[in-house]
């Protein structure tokens, strides 16, 4: 593997409007039946009311699945608004398709149109982490009426140019020869069909023990800093979304370039950055600089989980946006 497929993957490794009734009517986790038939697995955060907004959150990657960001922002998002988390296709409980055509960005995109239909939003707020601002950015380019406002944490960049070379040097650079050997090792282990069940999830738990270290500005082995579990989906879907779908997906945007579309995007974006991230702050500006309505947070000794290392500065600033009109 080169320096490039080598960042590639290193990255690839993570990953509104008022409650329609219907809204009311889900189950707070199942499964919903894509026009291809393929099941999209779901679970709901907060309880729909008079004044209570639904948001649709979309997890990193690609490859990862909902578990990912769940229990850090069902604790804060859901004490004021419904949030509907789901597994991309190609990761957790959602389809793992062996025709991987059908793992492509543009059927990604589709799956969130259907999600929104489904759950009779007219127009809703996207939140996205790491690798998901590139599919909701992509999305709102798609179906610009019905998309409110989007917010982005540690967001890949609106373009490709040197960006995994970039990302990848910064990783690396806050990682031993060890470290990095291990996360090589681990990382087959967890992708490999002779591993068992109980073999994948150990491996994956070893792998993130140190994956996250470089993903963090004050990473500590005692204090979880990160509440949400990065490993509690299937196995399947974990060997399938990190072996597979990660660069199948990433591969279908190809040298990707959102700014001429975004330049006339009228959706109200905020992002919110660390300033010790591994993705260049640089590169995220050209969020702001790209559309018309957008603002760029930089948080202070933060990484790439602003909203766990920061949470007293994150969310109240997310929910003031929030409850603008």
């Amino acid at each position: 593997m080169n320096q490039r497929q080598a960042a590639i993957a290193a990255f690839c490794a993570l990953g509104v409007l008022r409650a329609a009734p219907a809204a009311a009517q889900h189950p707070e986790q199942g499964y919903i039946t894509m026009s291809d038939s393929a099941r999209i697995f779901y679970k709901v955060a907060g309880h729909p009311g008079p004044g209570i907004d639904t948001l649709i959150a979309i997890h990193g990657g690609p490859g990862m699945d909902l578990e990912s960001i769940y229990n850090d922002w069902a604790a804060h998002l859901g004490r004021r608004h419904v949030v509907i988390f789901y597994d991309q296709r190609g990761g957790g409980k959602s389809e793992l398709p062996t025709d991987t055509s059908r793992l492509v960005a543009a059927r990604q995109i589709q799956d969130l149109d259907e999600i929104r239909r489904h759950f009779g939003l007219t127009k809703v707020t996207l939140l996205a982490h790491s690798y998901g601002p590139l599919l909701a950015a992509s999305y709102a380019i798609a179906h610009p009426d019905a998309v409110k406002k989007m917010v982005f944490f540690g967001p890949v960049p609106p373009r490709r140019g040197d960006f995994f070379r970039r990302y990848g040097a910064n990783i690396n650079a806050r990682l031993d020869s060890a470290q990095r050997a291990e996360l090589t090792r681990l990382g087959a282990e967890m992708t490999s069909d002779s591993s068992s069940d109980e073999a994948v999830r150990k491996a994956c738990r070893g792998y993130w023990a140190i994956g996250l270290r470089p993903r963090l500005a004050r990473p500590n082995p005692i204090l979880r800093v990160v509440k949400s579990d990065l490993c509690a989906t299937d196995p399947a879907g974990i060997r399938y979304g990190m072996r597979v779908a990660n660069g199948v997906i990433m591969r279908s945007y190809g040298d990707w370039d959102l700014r001429p579309a975004l330049r006339s995007l009228d959706v109200p974006l905020l992002v919110i950055h660390g300033q010790e991230e591994t993705i260049p702050m640089d590169l995220v500006e050209e969020w702001v600089t790209s559309m018309p309505h957008a603002r760029l947070v930089k948080v202070p000794n933060a990484a790439h989980f602003t909203y766990a290392e920061q949470p007293s500065l994150v969310w109240p600033v997310v929910e003031r946006f929030l409850s603008q009109r």
